[in-house]
């Protein structure tokens, strides 16, 4: 017995260390996917910029202090340190901060929907420019391979670059559970790969090390001017990706991200940069024994060895499009926070597993990110190129994160004003200034996420507008419920046996429908539910909080089913789950009001915006589908509406 009873506390041990193993793994062929696969770029843009009539020995230390120094403050102490305990119930991301915000101003502050709109719009610049940047980074390594070099052409390179990418794109409708349990090995062999060419070359010229020392990247500034804001906003590539580390934390949990950082992420990364300017070390003594100065070069493929080129070349590839993967479905998730949010129309949403409710596909974003990736490719046709378009998203999405942490530490943490400006001006210093840096490189390309999240802004302010002013319009032309009930229990209205559930965004008036039902079809059902769908400002809510009934007579009653933003609406099953509501004979009719709206330049909205918001109001997924209510249990009944 004694022996039993002391077993059981290690198999519990075991089995909780074997579960953050698979976690960690997961998260680290998910969450790092993205910044992962930067030393393909970031170094070598960097020291491009840097590089005048060639790159001198003080550009290569003073170009990787910065580098490292960008990994440490940004990755390690803003995200990992802390805007990683900012977290909705377990969910991080911008628009989980948003939320958490919202909870902390209880909603008055217009201000921090703003931020959410404006986090979520420069994500799809992300989304668009990491695919088609990182894979294409990945495929031309072809070209540092000495076999297959003669046989290679600038079109066959761009040729596989969209095949493969097209072919990513056209899986998605699938979903992705078979082939995401090898995501993170691949990524674990990634990570070991690039940390272990990295330290070979570091240890050919170790003299490389003493780049950590912050003082040579000040020097650098200090001495290269506008040049040095230039790499600056080159330097901001060794980061991207670092907002996934809270975007994807309700996946994975806190600890087995930050493990996974620590142990093998920060240490290849470290090691693969420092391997990069060891190696630039050595070609830059090269070049002066021959009297020639050092041009630019693709570090990354060439520091590693011929013989294991190809593999790498391989590896990348699989790493940039694992990288990629997780961005798509990053899209599709932060779409469908966006809509329960309010910030968007409805979009149809696919469930793509039976075991895991946040696998989702939403072919409408899937298949503009693609047409997106495809004109960033033929637009730009060089990773070099699209790289000046990287940084101004990011470092965008960034900033509204540390504006909205603010409010979260000062607001919901109750921290005083002080504190919290003592924690966040440093960061938010920071971040303004590579966003400054990055906006230097506007003209060379950063105007197509810039122009991507202005049109995504703009489409949020307007569906948020449109929506209020429809709701304005409703409201002034209904009648309150607490008056319409007493008044129909005293009518002789004929009666229809069965149960009508009449949807409703606003408790206390009268819905729509049920106006109109009573004015065409001049019926009222034995049982009426007046319900209202809402979404709380947390990520999940428990089953047994999900439904509140309120009793306004024996017909009629008041019901609220509550979702949280991170969860599929299912109306029906949750109406009558509990047995409260209970399931007649002749069955349950939902009454949704559907109005056709007439854009007009007279009452409410500017023109061009009615006519924008009547396009997306039309557009919209069928509100019962999302609602996943029976199509043979739905009466839609409506009217004209001038906006």
């Amino acid at each position: 017995m004694p022996t039993s009873r002391a077993s059981t506390p290690n198999a519990h041990l075991a089995s909780q260390n074997k579960q953050t193993a698979i976690l960690t793994i997961g998260a680290i062929g998910v969450v790092f996917g993205d910044i992962g696969t930067s030393p393909l770029y970031a170094y070598r843009e960097a020291l491009t910029q840097a590089a005048g009539g060639g790159i001198t020995q003080a550009e290569i230390f003073g170009v990787l202090s910065l580098a490292l120094w960008t990994l440490i403050l940004v990755v390690t102490v803003k995200y990992v340190s802390f805007l990683m305990r900012a977290d909705n119930h377990g969910e991080g991301g911008v628009l989980s901060l948003m939320a958490l915000a919202r909870r902390a101003t209880q909603g008055k502050w217009a201000i921090v929907t703003v931020l959410g709109a404006i986090g979520a719009a420069l994500f799809y610049g992300d989304a668009i420019l990491t695919p088609a940047l990182s894979v294409l980074s990945a495929v031309e390594g072809l070209k540092s391979v000495p076999a297959v070099a003669p046989f290679l052409s600038h079109e066959l390179i761009l040729t596989l670059a969209i095949g493969l990418l097209i072919a990513l794109f056209a899986i998605q409708n699938s979903g992705t559970a078979a082939v995401a349990v090898w995501f993170g090995p691949i990524c674990v062999a990634w990570f070991l790969a690039i940390g272990g060419v990295g330290l070979a070359n570091t240890l050919a010229a170790p003299e490389i090390l003493s780049a950590i020392n912050p003082v040579y990247g000040v020097e650098f500034l200090l001495t290269h001017g506008k040049v040095g804001l230039l790499v600056m906003g080159a330097v901001f590539l060794t980061v991207t990706g670092a907002e996934a580390l809270t975007a994807d934390m309700g996946h994975f949990g806190r600890f087995p991200i930050q493990l996974g950082w620590y142990l093998l992420v920060f240490p290849a990364l470290t090691l693969n940069y420092f391997g990069q300017g060891a190696f630039a070390l050595v070609q830059f003594d090269a070049a002066a024994l021959q009297g020639q100065s050092l041009q630019p070069s693709d570090w990354f493929f060439l520091m590693t060895p011929e013989w294991f080129r190809l593999a790498m070349v391989g590896l990348a590839t699989a790493a940039t499009i694992i990288a990629s993967q997780a961005v798509i479905t990053g899209a599709f998730s932060l779409t469908q926070q966006a809509i329960s949010l309010g910030l968007l129309p409805r979009l149809t949403i696919r469930q793509t597993s039976a075991r895991h409710s946040g696998q989702i596909y939403l072919p409408a974003i899937n298949w503009l990110l693609a047409l997106g990736v495809l004109i960033l490719i033929l637009g730009f046709q060089t990773s070099s190129k699209m790289a000046a378009a990287y940084g101004i998203a990011v470092t965008g999405t960034m900033l509204v994160t540390t504006m909205l942490a603010f409010v979260v530490v000062w607001k919901l943490w109750n921290w005083s004003l002080l504190r919290s400006l003592m924690v966040i001006l440093p960061l938010l210093t920071l971040d303004f200034f590579f966003f400054g840096a990055n906006i230097l490189r506007v003209i060379e390309g950063g105007w197509v996420p810039l122009a991507i999240g202005l049109l995504i802004a703009g489409l949020i302010g307007i569906w948020v507008r449109g929506k209020a002013f429809l709701a304005a319009q409703t409201s002034r032309e209904t009648v309150k419920i607490a008056d319409l009930v007493p008044n129909l229990a005293k009518s002789s209205i004929p009666v229809a046996q069965g149960t009508a559930v009449f949807l409703s965004a606003d408790p206390d008036n009268a819905p729509p429908a049920l106006l109109h039902n009573l004015k065409h079809n001049q019926i009222l059902h034995e049982d009426n539910i007046l319900l209202t769908v809402r979404t709380a400002t947390q990520p999940f809510v428990p089953a047994n909080e999900r439904l509140t009934i309120e009793r306004l007579n024996d017909r009629f009653a008041r019901a609220t089913l509550c979702y949280g933003y991170m969860e599929s609406p299912d109306v029906p099953t949750d109406l009558h789950g509990d047995g409260r509501i209970p399931i007649h004979a002749q069955g349950t009719s939902f009454f949704v009001s559907r109005n056709t709206l007439a854009p007009s330049a007279e009452v409410g909205l500017p023109l061009w915006q009615a006519v924008v918001y009547s396009f997306l109001h039309r557009n919209a997924a069928d509100p019962t589908a999302f609602f996943q209510i029976p199509p043979d249990r739905v009466v839609e009944l409506g009217s004209r509406v001038r906006v």
